[in-house]
């Protein structure tokens, strides 16, 4: 294989950039952007239907990779989409009219936005920008349907305002990417301890806190994001002091906290696993406008597609502090990732991946939502490398479709033995949930041959333009109802 600084590497990756810049100028993306519906009845006529509720007959959809292109060219980096839901929902914590920019257009957003809309929400997006226009002038439903938290778990934490607010709350138990249980006994825990009474009957948690929530001491038995954006909603409006011990650090978190204090709550210690809270006993919060950070989790991603073609690209509007533990265990891979004034330049500087060992951990550890994307990496790795999930007791779904193009894995409970191969070739797969989606999509990239990867809606819950960003940099990449 030819050393990646020879003429020849230079020459084929400037063959590459032409091709793109030629196809560019010629044709515009083949993907559509997702159209959202927000706001009550009397709203505009949204642009598209509301997603099917989950028991509707449907395939997902398929995307088809035509492999072994070098990606070259500009990746923009969207909003975060983990910040972004937390974000929305905590717009119910004001009567007053929210603005959030630099929300991703991706499934999981207009899902909460219908959802939102149900309690009486209603959201506009703001002209010429990645955002949208909130206020919650009266919550009039405190019912959070199965119909709408089937298909994104997130949508659970409006239990948390909800509360907070009305003191009552009727909340589906959630569904999502079918990733290992995840159960909500810890948010139930964590409001109990703030004075709500909860029951479950069929399917529902029915909490009530006749006298407004109080303040507590809380102390996780593991750091879970979820429960702390719970909590963080639920103290900033309940009577006392709250301390939150063990809190989740992670940077979508310490975002909600910024953006709750910005909204008029006494928050001390964000960015730190203790945290203090001072509710504001009932009262409701201020508005505010606040930009969502950009998503690591899909900064991270495209590293890995570019280092797994052999490309060069700019990912624009992110950082390498952004990236965390990522940022170093990609460049132990061989991976070089250099800042620039406007972003991340990503190339590899090796034939071929190294294998290197990886297990995941809360923040600022190695992110589980990295995991299958790191994976996909080491299977073209020179080498044999380890990979433990710490966080989630069944996301290795991905596993066997990755042995389907050639990978060579072995699972030992938590573990994935991953022994490199020099290629791999492409498949009729299917995607399990939203980050196994996205590693087959990589996969696919790197791959001698078509991929094709069914059930894609998955991939469209939390990437937003996928299609295009890649088909920019030279993909052949397209996708079927």
């Amino acid at each position: 294989m030819e050393s990646p600084r020879t003429p020849a590497r230079q020459q084929r990756l400037a063959k590459a950039l032409r091709a793109n810049l030629l196809r560019r100028k010629q044709s515009r993306p083949s993907s559509a952007p997702i159209a959202f519906a927000g706001g009550r009845a009397n709203a505009p006529t949204p642009a598209a239907p509301p997603p099917a509720p989950p028991s509707a007959p449907a395939n997902g959809g398929t995307l088809i990779i035509e492999g072994g292109t070098p990606l070259v060219g500009e990746i923009p980096i969207s909003g975060a989409k983990n910040a972004a839901l937390p974000l929305l929902i905590a717009s119910l914590l004001t009567d007053q009219e929210m603005h959030l920019h630099n929300i991703p257009r991706v499934s999981d957003v207009r899902v909460l936005l219908q959802l939102l809309a149900t309690l009486g929400c209603r959201a506009e997006p703001l002209p010429q920008s990645a955002g949208w226009k909130l206020q919650t002038p009266a919550i009039t439903c405190t019912t959070a349907p199965y119909e709408i938290l089937a298909q994104m778990r997130a949508g659970f934490w409006v239990i948390a305002p909800l509360l907070a607010r009305c003191r009552e709350a009727c909340v589906s138990l959630p569904g999502g990417c079918a990733i290992g249980a995840r159960p909500v006994n810890l948010y139930m825990d964590t409001l109990q301890s703030m004075g709500a009474k909860i029951t479950l009957e069929e399917g529902y948690i029915h909490a009530s806190a006749p006298q407004g929530l109080h303040a507590a001491h809380i102390d996780f038995p593991f750091v879970s994001v979820g429960a702390t954006h719970v909590a963080a909603m639920a103290a900033s409006l309940a009577k006392g002091e709250t301390i939150i011990e063990n809190a989740a650090r992670e940077p979508e978190v310490t975002d909600l906290l910024n953006c709750l204090r910005a909204m008029g709550a006494d928050i001390q210690g964000a960015a730190t696993s203790r945290l203090h809270i001072r509710g504001s006993g009932g009262e409701l919060l201020h508005a505010t406008t606040h930009h969502a950070p950009p998503d690591r989790i899909e900064a991270g991603t495209y590293a890995i597609a570019v280092a797994m073609t052999g490309g060069e690209a700019l990912l624009s509007s992110i950082r390498a502090d952004m990236l965390g533990a990522a940022h170093q265990l990609l460049q132990s891979t061989g991976v070089q990732l250099r800042e620039t004034a406007t972003g991340l330049h990503i190339t590899r500087h090796t034939p071929r991946p190294l294998a290197v060992s990886m297990e995941t951990a809360p923040w600022p550890g190695f992110p589980t939502d990295l995991q299958a994307q790191f994976m996909a990496l080491m299977t073209l790795a020179e080498g044999q490398s380890v990979i433990t999930e710490t966080i989630f007791e069944n996301r290795f779904m991905h596993v066997a479709e990755l042995a389907r193009m050639g990978a060579d894995i072995s699972l030992h409970r938590d573990q994935a033995v991953v022994r490199g191969v020099p290629s791999l070739t492409g498949a009729a797969v299917e995607a399990t949930d939203l980050r196994a989606s996205v590693s087959l999509a990589l996969a696919g990239l790197a791959a001698q041959g078509e991929t094709r990867i069914g059930r894609i809606h998955h991939l469209h819950r939390g990437f937003e333009d996928l299609e295009s960003k890649l088909s920019a940099c030279g993909a052949r990449i397209r996708s079927t109802e």
